[in-house]
């Protein structure tokens, strides 16, 4: 799974740019900004009632992990030792942070870590996973979907500034959450089907808006 991951986070960054490792992107510097807008869906304001937003606190440490992996990817540090760390979340229990707090400070150090390294740090990520939880094979199964989105985005018109994020009344990461849900299929069939769904809702929702 994470040889596939990589192999996709590969093949998006070239869709970004051709000569992606020449270009000096600043992976680290997305990773903590992603880091404040994870605490933000999870609830941190003590002076108003919040309710976290699971759903999209995953997705934002599955786009945490894109960066994280492009990161890697850049400085060869990509290694079958990482998929090792990993799998310690194998079977894991997937559901709300037993201890929020404990949560919000993982992401804390996360973001706290990266900002000194001025790198992706895959420790304190993996933390971050064991304190929510979430699984492996859920992050896996969002990290697909997600990078699905990511390169329709950009097909439809995201580096241009044409594309549409929201879709009726609702953004484009919740369409995907919703459509992943339903999805009952192969997992090498996911990608196409997904990407097709998509597509069909952006020119009903977005497009014709």
């Amino acid at each position: 799974m994470v040889q596939t991951m990589a192999a996709m986070q590969e093949s998006f960054n070239r869709e970004v740019h051709p000569q992606w490792r020449d270009q000096g992107y600043r992976f680290y510097r997305a990773v903590w900004v992603e880091c404040a807008e994870l605490l933000d869906h999870f609830g941190w304001k003590w002076w108003k009632h919040q309710r976290p937003d699971l759903e999209q606190v995953k997705l934002e440490i599955v786009d945490i992990w894109h960066f994280g992996m492009s990161d890697m990817l850049h400085a060869g540090t990509l290694t079958p030792a990482v998929a090792a760390q990993l799998l310690v979340l194998v079977g894991a229990d997937d559901g709300a942070a037993k201890d929020p707090e404990a949560f919000r400070m993982a992401i804390e150090r996360l973001a706290r870590e990266t900002l000194a390294a001025e790198r992706f740090v895959l420790e304190p990520f993996v933390a971050v996973l064991q304190a929510l939880p979430l699984p492996f094979e859920e992050l896996f199964r969002l990290y697909v979907g997600k990078n699905v989105l990511n390169s329709f985005r950009l097909a439809f018109g995201y580096k241009t500034g044409s594309y549409v994020k929201r879709w009726g009344e609702r953004e484009d990461n919740e369409h995907l959450v919703e459509v992943l849900a339903a999805l009952d299929a192969p997992p090498d069939a996911v990608p196409q089907l997904l990407y097709a769904e998509l597509e069909l809702r952006y020119r009903a929702l977005a497009q014709s808006s």
